[in-house]
């Protein structure tokens, strides 16, 4: 039983300090640092030390509520750090560094750069490898001047003892969460401790989470799917935690599933991309031995969820123990913490066929058999607790009937209560109210869906419509018809975007595979355009085809749309064929 001398869970500080008291030496955090055998380990008892000696150091050059930038790789250092700003009352905010690699190295500063100047952090926690990158960042970052780095190697694990209670209430911010800046540049999410336990106990109760679960992921750290689900869930309902860094799990992706198996994970998700990674880029041999029968709630989310990838994996990998029923869809966003919707524990995901034509004029009618162009959508069951959601026709701000298409607007004790230092566009997103339903603020998504028998059914974002004729069309629909149309089109690489015409155009940018020959160009830019006018009643105005590699993608692998039209508007786009025309 726990000892009832120590003060309620405020926060989730107190939640380590009570894991700590009771179970000081029982394993946290183990970290694949090179995503298979070499094993880092963390215990309560040693991450709370670590994490009281980094909040004395803190202290000494941060006050209570002033920003602490988290520049880290993956691994042990980053939760070390990440508590270490809770003990100490400072706003952590967690930032991915910038990647050597030419190709990523200038938007990763970019990035980087808006975050600082938004923030304006007084420290900057790091480790000695990324602060021996300072030369390399000052030149194009002139923001560093004016915050302290603090290598987490350096102090004493005798420093803890200094340590004394920051006494944070639950209203206060614990960290900056910047959105992914796939529509938009990045806004700082202003999380409260609050905040965090409300949606860790949802994300608890949704996914039947207790101590005997163990958790496997190798999602960033910096990302919200990442920290609150991966890294500070295990944390908040008492039990393990094994991870990896994206890089390990991208360039061989069956490590992800030999440390399921080897562990025997319960849990580990991922967006929709890295289901079909794990089918395309795993091979019989590697698979050999696998047995993810332990394996209770694989969630997809972050981006949209194919039903063909779901029945893909399944197929793929039944034969080593994977049950479909274990298939978790989930629905959320950095603005309402983390998690707002999501699959039933051990229950078959839910998929339902809708007419695509009716959808495409923002109507909802089941798709019956016989001819008719069919779209097939997976549905998130909504939560029971005091979350809510509502679908809101975006016009009149009045609730849409039941059998339409609206933006999804959310309230709840996980919803956060603004953006850092951005009043309007706080007043905007976050404090929406339903016309005749005045008293409870909510929260715009910018995503538009419908709810239909107790599921959440998510159809695009506002943002991204192309509307032509009064028809709705979904990006990632006709991107992934262009994706599928042809071999050489790399999937997950393809923008789909609307220009100003006489009408709005809709133009394809579309990843080419390393090694496609130029010769076939015409012939995949006729197939693409066949594809797009059979499937979507749509003329593609231009399709421009490109290196692989080079697309827009957030740091957390979205589609940059916006990015993509302005690159295609400036003709920065890198052609495959230098030579080859857009239109």
């Amino acid at each position: 039983m726990a000892d009832e001398s120590l003060p309620p869970c405020r926060n989730l500080a107190d939640v380590l300090r009570r894991r700590a008291h009771e179970s000081p030496a029982r394993r946290a955090y183990t970290f694949l640092a090179d995503g298979e055998a070499d094993e880092r380990h963390l215990s309560y008892g040693e991450l709370d030390a670590r994490a009281r000696a980094i909040a004395v150091r803190l202290r000494s050059a941060a006050a209570l509520g002033e920003r602490a930038l988290l520049l880290f790789p993956s691994g042990l250092e980053f939760i070390e750090a990440f508590f270490g700003c809770l003990y100490a009352g400072v706003i952590a905010v967690p930032v991915f560094p910038p990647r050597p690699h030419e190709r990523f190295f200038e938007r990763d500063l970019h990035r980087l750069g808006q975050i600082i100047r938004d923030a304006a952090p007084r420290v900057l926690l790091t480790t000695h490898s990324i602060q021996a990158m300072a030369g390399a960042l000052a030149p194009h970052l002139d923001e560093l001047d004016a915050v302290a780095w603090l290598p987490v190697e350096e102090g004493s694990i005798e420093d803890a003892g200094a340590w004394s209670d920051a006494q944070t209430p639950g209203d206060a911010p614990a960290l900056l969460q910047y959105t992914s800046g796939s529509t938009s540049e990045p806004k700082g999410v202003v999380v409260t401790h609050a905040n965090l336990l409300a949606n860790e106990e949802m994300v608890r109760q949704a996914m039947r989470f207790d101590t005997t679960s163990c958790m496997v992921s190798w999602l960033p750290l910096f990302h919200d799917m990442g920290l609150i689900g991966g890294i500070l869930q295990p944390c908040y309902t008492g039990f393990p935690c094994v991870f990896m860094s994206p890089e390990m799990f991208l360039v061989r992706p069956v490590r992800w599933l030999q440390a399921l198996s080897r562990y025997q994970g319960t849990a580990g998700g991922a967006p929709n991309f890295a289901y079909d990674l794990c089918v395309r880029k795993t091979t019989p041999d590697e698979r050999r031995g696998l047995d993810l029968s332990p394996w209770t709630v694989a969630y997809n989310g972050a981006e949209p969820i194919r039903a063909e990838t779901l029945e893909r994996f399944t197929e793929t990998f039944a034969p080593y123990g994977f049950r479909r029923e274990a298939l978790f869809p989930v629905y959320g966003l950095a603005e309402a913490t983390l998690f707002v919707a999501g699959g039933e524990y051990l229950r078959p995901p839910v998929i339902e066929d809708f007419a695509a034509e009716p959808l495409r004029r923002g109507a909802v009618l089941p798709h019956q058999s016989g001819p008719g162009e069919v779209r097939r959508l997976v549905g998130c069951p909504l939560p029971t607790g005091p979350s809510r959601v509502a679908i809101v026709d975006p016009e009149t701000l009045r609730r849409a009937a039941t059998d339409a298409i609206g933006e999804i607007w959310l309230s709840g004790p996980h919803v956060a209560g603004g953006y850092w230092q951005q009043p309007r566009a706080s007043d905007e997103t976050f404090r929406a109210q339903v016309v005749a339903e005045e008293g409870t603020p909510h929260l715009r998504t910018g995503d538009v869906g419908f709810i239909r028998a107790g599921a959440l059914y998510i159809t695009g974002r506002m943002k991204d419509l192309i509307i032509t004729e009064g028809r709705n069309h979904y990006p990632h629909d006709i991107e992934l018809s262009v994706e599928q149309s042809h071999d050489a089109c790399r999937p997950g690489c393809c923008a789909a975007f609307a220009v100003e015409g006489e009408t709005e155009q809709l133009v394809i940018v579309q990843e080419l595979r390393a090694g496609t020959p130029e010769v076939l160009l015409p012939e995949i830019d006729a197939v693409i355009r066949r594809v797009v006018s059979e499937e979507h009643q749509m003329r593609a105005w231009a399709v421009v085809l490109i290196e692989p590699g080079t697309i827009p993608k957030t740091s957390s692998g979205k589609i940059q749309r916006n990015a993509c039209r302005r690159q295609f508007s400036e003709g920065t786009l890198k052609l495959y064929a230098p030579g080859q025309s857009r239109r």
